[in-house]
């Protein structure tokens, strides 16, 4: 006759038993590593680690010569699961999600995106290096944002086009007090723009400029006609106009951008665009506010309530993942400490996105104003012996953690959020390219955008997901983050990230909709969260083929190891 015995498995990871004594030996035992004699439940299944989805089991104690080794944790038995809802979605993932920022700071113009047209070394179009042209263009880089950051609010676009020889220089004063002789100037950019094939997002300067200045900067770019600006951009070269949409008015105006109040901004901001175009803004100009930092939401509430919607084609806000301003903690020997510090902040952006959307619904219920987040990514401490100024850090396995979060928040609202770029694209913060001499890397957050560029422009598909938790230190936050979409020719992208330092996630994906056939899918993970491509090892992290999925009719079991990112695709 077998003996019952009922075990509950405690949130502690303890067994308790209400079996005989003399029957079992489970009571209270840490639930690591056990042996048992044959353990049989409901008289047919074998218990194993991944046959856990409940927390109380009742088993048959049996004198059999077979001895298991039981291994099991509380990740175990509560499993991820994710519900992608198929029907009836109709918002696009704005390709211009997955935009990028280029300023003049450090070297991210001056001896990365730029070379000069002289040089003999490095292969360049018009100056711009070719590697990072074609690398680009891979990763499908829809926007590029431009000149700044604190340096639009000092730079004077007229300085920076006609003859380079006579171009009058600059002090970079935001970004270590260097010279800049204005070689990379209007022309330069927005015909590197056409290169890329990017939509080119120019930061206007309010706070040291004029109204009229950023007028004569939208008809220089944009004028077909006869007219002053017009006739200049001829006189040095360009016959057709470039036809600028996206036009940021200042940027960071309650910092580096003026120090102003929001109410004082946003009479600036109407001044300012009420001579950008027309009455009817016929040129179509998309333009955007300079926006929040971080959780302050009464600078939205300011701009949304003070400025007409008809003027407002965007509210920006940035937020960057920092452990602490002035101690930010090394880009590559970070401790887990200082990992879940990041990873709090970069899930904090979940929180930042709905607050703002939420205000902004109050005053613009049809969500014609986008929410525009042009300045995101991680802020670490510069790389020893780098220039404090030129925000040079290298891009580790927790960047691409904070990238794979973040656009799968960015996705999930695409409904508010059509805009967003990352900071930056070469050489600077979180960058997907770092470049010394003739050598260029791809890093981790590079590849994390390039797997991620099939969301762009396709239907979002909204998910639901219980998800485990990555616990450190008697603090939580959701493991699993995971975003969906459908495109034009009817594949369904599914994109995971899985922020645990040391736990893998068994995730059940299920489909409440649609007929899938075939699965595959690509991953991005890596020995240790501090590993980093270098210009010695530029492949050590790259995408590979993922073969941890299993598709059964609408449902996907996917096992994602720790600190790691897929994009699922079925068909």
């Amino acid at each position: 006759m077998a003996t019952s015995v009922s075990i509950k498995i405690s949130n502690e990871g303890l067994f308790e038993t209400n079996g005989p004594e003399n029957d079992t030996a489970l009571d209270f035992y840490p639930v690591n590593y056990y042996f048992f004699d044959f353990l049989n439940v409901n008289n047919t299944l074998i218990f194993n680690p991944c046959d856990l989805p409940f927390k109380k089991v009742t088993i048959m104690k049996k004198c059999l010569p077979l001895f298991f080794l039981f291994v099991i944790s509380t990740a175990v038995y509560s499993q991820t699961t994710v519900t992608v809802n198929t029907s009836g979605a109709k918002t696009i993932i704005s390709k211009h999600i997955y935009g990028h920022f280029a300023e003049h700071l450090g070297h991210c113009i001056y001896g990365g995106f730029y070379v000069g047209d002289t040089s003999k070394t490095i292969p360049n179009i018009n100056g711009v290096r070719k590697d990072i042209i074609d690398a680009l263009r891979k990763l499908k880089i829809p926007n590029l944002r431009w000149p700044g950051g604190c340096f639009a609010d000092t730079y004077h676009w007229k300085d920076g086009v006609g003859p380079k020889d006579k171009r009058p220089a600059i002090v970079n004063k935001w970004w270590g007090g260097v010279t800049e002789d204005n070689s990379f100037g209007t022309h330069d950019f927005l015909n590197m723009c056409e290169e890329l094939g990017a939509e080119p997002y120019i930061s206007g300067n309010v706070g040291s400029g004029t109204a009229q200045e950023l007028s004569d900067w939208v008809q220089y770019a944009n004028f077909a006609g006869k007219s002053p600006m017009s006739d200049w951009r001829k006189a040095n070269g360009r016959e057709q106009p470039w036809k600028v949409k996206f036009w940021g008015i200042g940027n960071e105006a309650w910092g580096c951008g003026g120090n102003m109040r929001p109410e004082y901004y946003a009479d600036e901001y109407r001044k300012y665009t009420t001579f950008m175009s027309d009455w009817e803004n016929t040129g179509g100009l998309m333009r955007i506010a300079s926006g929040a930092s971080d959780a302050d939401y009464t600078w939205t509430e300011t701009l949304m309530k003070n400025i007409p919607g008809n003027m407002l084609g965007g509210v920006a806000v940035h937020h960057y993942s920092v452990i602490e301003w002035r101690k930010k903690g090394p880009a590559t020997g970070f401790t887990e400490d200082q990992y879940f510090t990041i990873m709090k902040q970069a899930w904090l952006m979940e929180e930042l996105v709905t607050k703002h959307a939420a205000i902004m619904d109050k005053y613009d219920p049809a969500k014609k104003i986008a929410l525009v987040v042009d300045e995101w990514g991680g802020w670490y401490d510069v790389e020893p012996g780098t220039n404090p100024g030129f925000l040079y850090q290298q891009n580790t396995m927790r960047d691409a953690m904070i990238a794979g979060m973040t656009l799968n928040i960015f996705n999930n609202h695409a409904d508010r959020i059509r805009i967003a770029n990352l900071a930056q694209c070469v050489n600077v913060l979180q960058a997907v390219i770092l470049t010394n001499k003739e050598k260029m890397i791809l890093t981790p957050t590079y590849h994390v955008m390039e797997m991620y560029n099939v969301h762009q422009d396709a239907v979002l598909l909204p998910v639901t997901i219980k998800t485990d938790d990555y616990s450190y230190n008697n603090e939580k936050l959701p493991a699993v983050s995971a975003s969906a979409s459908k495109d034009s020719t009817g594949k369904t992208h599914l994109s995971l990230v899985n922020i645990d330092a040391k736990k893998s996630q068994t995730i059940t994906v299920s489909f409440n909709e649609g007929k899938y056939a075939t699965i595959k899918g690509r991953i991005l993970t890596s020995a240790k969260l501090q590993d980093y491509n270098s210009f010695e090892s530029p492949e050590k992290i790259k995408p590979a083929e993922f073969k941890g999925a299993e598709l059964k009719g609408n449902t996907v079991t996917v096992k994602l190891p720790p600190f790691s990112v897929v994009v699922l695709e079925l068909n």
